[in-house]
C-alpha cells in the first residue's frame, strides 16, 4: 500500500520536474515583447489587404468583399491598420457541386460550395514576395424545398459566407504563423 503511495509521488515528481524543464520554452503567440521588437499584433497591423479583382456586381466580386472585410477585422480588429509594411495579395475561384437530387422534380436537395485562394504577400519596401500559399474551404447547404427560389438562393449565400470566413481564418492563422516563425 505505501509502495504504491510512493510510485505515485515519484511519478508525480517526475511530470512536474519535465513541466519545470519546459516551461521556459513556451511563448504565447501574442504576447507583448518587453525588449522593443514588435510583437505580432503590430505586424498584422501592416498588412494591407487591397481590394479583390473581380468584375463588379458579380457574385465573386461579394464573395471577395466577404473575404476582405473577414481578413480585415482579424488582422486589424477594425477597418483600418497601421501604415502598411505588406501587400496580401488574393486570386480566388469557386465551385459549386449538387450532391442529392430529388429523384420526383431532378432538382438538387443538397449542394456543397467551395472557394480556392491562391494568396501572395508581397513586402512593401522591397516589392518582393515574402510568402505564397494557397487555402480553400468547402461547406455544403440544404436546399428547404425543390420550388423555394428564395430559400435556395438565400442557403447559397449562407454557405458563401461560411466559406469566405473558414478561408479568412486560414490565412489568419497562415500570416501569423509567417511572422512569427518566418515561414
Amino acid at each position: 500500500m505505501w509502495l504504491a503511495r510512493i510510485r505515485i509521488a515519484l511519478r508525480l515528481l517526475a511530470v512536474a520536474a519535465l513541466a519545470a524543464t519546459t516551461a521556459g520554452c513556451f511563448q504565447p503567440m501574442y504576447a507583448e515583447h518587453t525588449d522593443g521588437t514588435p510583437d505580432l499584433r503590430e505586424k498584422l497591423l501592416g498588412v494591407e489587404v487591397p481590394p479583390v479583382d473581380k468584375p463588379n456586381g458579380s457574385r465573386e466580386a461579394r464573395i471577395g468583399v466577404e473575404i476582405r472585410n473577414a481578413l480585415a477585422f482579424k488582422l486589424y480588429g477594425n477597418a483600418t491598420g497601421m501604415p502598411p509594411t505588406h501587400r496580401l495579395v488574393l486570386n480566388f475561384n469557386t465551385a459549386k457541386s449538387s450532391l442529392m437530387i430529388d429523384q420526383a422534380t431532378g432538382l438538387p436537395t443538397s449542394e456543397n460550395y467551395g472557394i480556392n485562394v491562391q494568396f501572395n504577400l508581397i513586402d512593401i519596401a522591397s516589392n518582393k514576395s515574402v510568402m505564397t500559399g494557397n487555402t480553400f474551404s468547402r461547406v455544403s447547404y440544404d436546399i428547404p424545398g425543390s420550388y423555394q427560389r428564395y430559400a435556395r438562393s438565400r442557403a447559397l449565400r449562407d454557405a458563401e459566407d461560411r466559406a469566405a470566413q473558414e478561408v479568412a481564418d486560414n490565412i489568419q492563422t497562415r500570416l501569423a504563423s509567417f511572422f512569427v516563425a518566418g515561414s
